[in-house]
Formats: structure tokens, C-alpha cells, sequence
């Protein structure tokens, strides 16, 4: 069984409510989520209250008389917005993404809201990250624009078929493996680094990793531990003209080690899905507004250098399955609750 198929099963499986009607509040939710949110919340006997705003303090109230809401990724969430849904009764939070690093999630326990992420099918994470491997090797960026330009002559520098190559795979949760699982099909060279190796893939250290790659992919989870996990040491150990692609979490790379080494001619190119600094930036139709990052709009001119505003992870597939996991925790947690 795929992963997608295991998740989509999950999700399939019915879930009813841990006693009358429970009601959850939804913040930050797009039309067409929204559409889903309610169709899906009728199936488990879920009452929605959904609003496209972010949560914030002013707002908090509408989570009034529901334990548990749901929250997205794209809006840093202060610690005085979770002692305010602490004081109107929130006990749980999902958060409908894979990582928690928006949400200070120990003061949230302070204030006795648990927070929780959910999963969703990693296939979506997969399938662009190969495509951004693809794009870079092959120069699309500097292709496209000439082309957009009626400039139709072929590229000064010829493109790599990862067949070639030896792709370094950090990482090697449910994303990265199924990352690795698509680049066995491209007869490349894989090599991959976890802290806990769990799959049959050939392991070595961080450093072999960045000393004998091609091309590394970040799908390693954003924790102190792992912030600047590319930092300038680490980076200046790679492969000379080597690539970095990051659908991962922009703070796994340290921005302005990673521009020093693009514009000093060390490493070949990047693909950027996501950024340090994307907050308030990535999301927003910035085209009359001023952007204040210059290691955004400095890497953005390059032509080796592409960037995308954090949507790997935005198909319809998994977007099903975040509304559905979402409720799905929801519903656990007030289970959990009644038990205890």
C-alpha cells in the first residue's frame, strides 16, 4: 500500500463524535477549504465555525464554547493569541500543516492547549520536489524567460539528466522517503543522512552527504536543533557547483551563506520553495508593495536560482486530507478528554 493510499484510508474510515454534536472553530480558511471543511464536518457530525481570518486576539472569542479549532500555517501565532483562546475554554489545537514552528507549542501546554499537527499525503511534497530537481538541472528558469521573450536560442550551458547524478536525500521521514522512492526510478546515485535511518536507503554522515552530492534535498523538520542546518561551514563543504533544493522549512538554510556561495560561483544553483523571512511576503499579491528582503529579491534576479511561494504541498489531494485529519484529531482529542 502507497502512503497516499494509507492516508486516504485513514481518512476514509468514519469517525463519529465523542457524544452530542461537538463544534470546532476554524481560523484562516480559504472558499475552498471552507466548502470542505463543511461537507466534511456534516459527515462526522462536526458543528464548523469557519472564518477566512487568521486567529488573533480580536478574534479569539469565536472559539467561544469550542474546545478545539484548527488552525493554518501561513500566520505566526503570538503567545498572548493562545492565552486568549486559554481564556475563552480552547484545550486543543491542529494545526493543518506538518510542522508546529509557527506556534510556540510549550507556552500553549502553559496555558493547557495542546497542540497538534496533522499528516497528509506526502506525495504532493514529492512530486514537486522532483520537479524542482528537474527544473534546475535542466536551467527552466533562464529557458522559460527567453522563451517568454521570443528569445528561442538554446541555453550557453547544457542541462544534467539525474541519471548522472548523485542526489543526497536529508532527511528521510514520510516526504523524503517518498522522495527517494521517485528518484529510484531515475537511476541516480541516492544517498541519504536521517538522525534515525529507517528505510533501506544508503545512509552516511551529514558531511559524506555534502561532500559526494550532486544535489541535496531538505526534508528534515525545523527544530533548534536543525536551524542553519546548511550553514556557511556546512555549505562551503559541499560539492563545488553543486544544487540545493528546500520544500522543507526556509530556516533550514542559512539565506545569506547560501547567496554568498550562488553569487561566488560554489555551488551551481537552488530551487527554493520556501525561504527565511517568507512571513507576510509568501501569500500575498506584492506586486505594488515594497519588499524589505534583500536575500529574496537578491537570489529571485539570479538565473540559476528558482523560487516558489511555499506550495509544494497545495493539491487538491492533500488539501481532502488536511480537512479530513484535521477533524479526525479533533474528534480524538475529545475522546481523549471524556476518558480522562
Amino acid at each position: 500500500m502507497t502512503n497516499s493510499e494509507s492516508t486516504r484510508k485513514a481518512a476514509d474510515r468514519p469517525l463519529s463524535p465523542a457524544g452530542p454534536e461537538m463544534g470546532i472553530t476554524v481560523y484562516g480558511c480559504g472558499q475552498d477549504e471552507a466548502a470542505l471543511f463543511r461537507e466534511t464536518a456534516l459527515r462526522f457530525g462536526v458543528s464548523p465555525t469557519i472564518t477566512e481570518a487568521a486567529v488573533s486576539e480580536a478574534n479569539a472569542d469565536l472559539a467561544g464554547g469550542n474546545r478545539c479549532v484548527s488552525v493554518g500555517h501561513k500566520t505566526r501565532i503570538t503567545n498572548s493569541v493562545l492565552s486568549a483562546l486559554g481564556r475563552v475554554g480552547v484545550t486543543y489545537i491542529s494545526t493543518r500543516s506538518i510542522g508546529c514552528n509557527h506556534i510556540d507549542v510549550e507556552y500553549a501546554a502553559s496555558v493547557g492547549i495542546t497542540v497538534e499537527n496533522i499528516t497528509y499525503s506526502p506525495d504532493s511534497v514529492a512530486d514537486y520536489t522532483l520537479m524542482l530537481m528537474l527544473m534546475a538541472v535542466r536551467n527552466a528558469k533562464s529557458t522559460v524567460r527567453r522563451s517568454d521573450r521570443h528569445d528561442y536560442r538554446l541555453n550557453e550551458v547544457r542541462g544534467k539528466e539525474l541519471r548522472d547524478l548523485t542526489i543526497g536525500v536529508v532527511g528521510t521521514g514520510r516526504i523524503g522517503t517518498a522522495v527517494v522512492t521517485r528518484l529510484r526510478g531515475f537511476g541516480c546515485r541516492i544517498l541519504a543522512y536521517d538522525r534515525r535511518p529507517e528505510q533501506s536507503a544508503d545512509y552516511v554522515s551529514l558531511d559524506d552527504l555534502l561532500r559526494l552530492s550532486d544535489m541535496v534535498t531538505l526534508h528534515a523538520p525545523l527544530t533548534p536543533d536543525t536551524h542553519h542546518l546548511l550553514d556557511r561551514r556546512r555549505i562551503q563543504r559541499m560539492k563545488c557547483g553543486a544544487f540545493v533544493v528546500n520544500t522543507g522549512r526556509g530556516s533550514l538554510i542559512d539565506t545569506e551563506a547560501l547567496v554568498s556561495a550562488l553569487e561566488g560561483g560554489r555551488l551551481g544553483g537552488a530551487a527554493l520553495d520556501v525561504i527565511e523571512g517568507e512571513e507576510g511576503i509568501f501569500y500575498s499579491d506584492c506586486r505594488n508593495k515594497h519588499i524589505e528582503s534583500k536575500a529574496l529579491l537578491r537570489l529571485q534576479e539570479m538565473p540559476n536560482v528558482l523560487i516558489t511561494p511555499h506550495t509544494a504541498y497545495y493539491t487538491e489531494h492533500a488539501l481532502i486530507d488536511t480537512v479530513e485529519n484535521s477533524i479526525a484529531n479533533c474528534l480524538k482529542h475529545e475522546r481523549r478528554s471524556q476518558r480522562g
